[in-house]
């Protein structure tokens, strides 16, 4: 899949697009925790982990209300990306279509260059953009003196 983001406002493919990603739709079809985990893990871009995302999410499906959490990374998404929100608000897109919705959100995730198997932390190494000062030595105070 192509690095180039798309133009801002509009989306790399569309809500119903699931085929173009068999591998992602397949992972949503069989697990949608994780792959609403791996999307709110680097849409939060970082903590709390995939995993923890991934439980709240399936706790929250089995009592029907996984949509409404879902709903709120698709406005953060949107929000970062500046995409339209389209077809219609994100509550009524997750809330009809769910497993459309986080397809489409995996999809627009993996097109702006994001491996999401790897997670914020793993995509930012592979980037160069870890950060710097993890990598540099830690300060040291002098010891005393007389």
């Amino acid at each position: 899949m192509a690095n180039s983001a798309p133009p801002a406002g509009a989306w790399s493919s569309g809500l119903c697009g699931c085929f173009d990603d068999v591998g992602g739709c397949c992972l949503t079809f069989f697990c949608p925790c994780v792959t609403f985990g791996r999307i709110a893990g680097i849409v939060d871009q970082g903590p709390p982990s995939c995993c923890a995302s991934g439980a709240l999410y399936l706790l929250l499906s089995a009592a029907g209300l996984g949509c409404l959490y879902s709903c709120c990374y698709r406005s953060k998404l949107r929000a970062r990306y500046e995409l339209a929100e389209t077809p219609c608000a994100d509550c009524c897109v997750h809330l009809c279509c769910e497993p459309c919705a986080l397809c489409q959100e995996y999809r627009e995730l993996k097109a702006r260059g994001f491996d999401m198997s790897l997670g914020w932390e793993g995509n930012m190494e592979r980037m160069g953009k870890a950060g710097a000062a993890a990598t540099a030595p830690p300060h040291m105070n002098p010891g005393m003196s007389r």
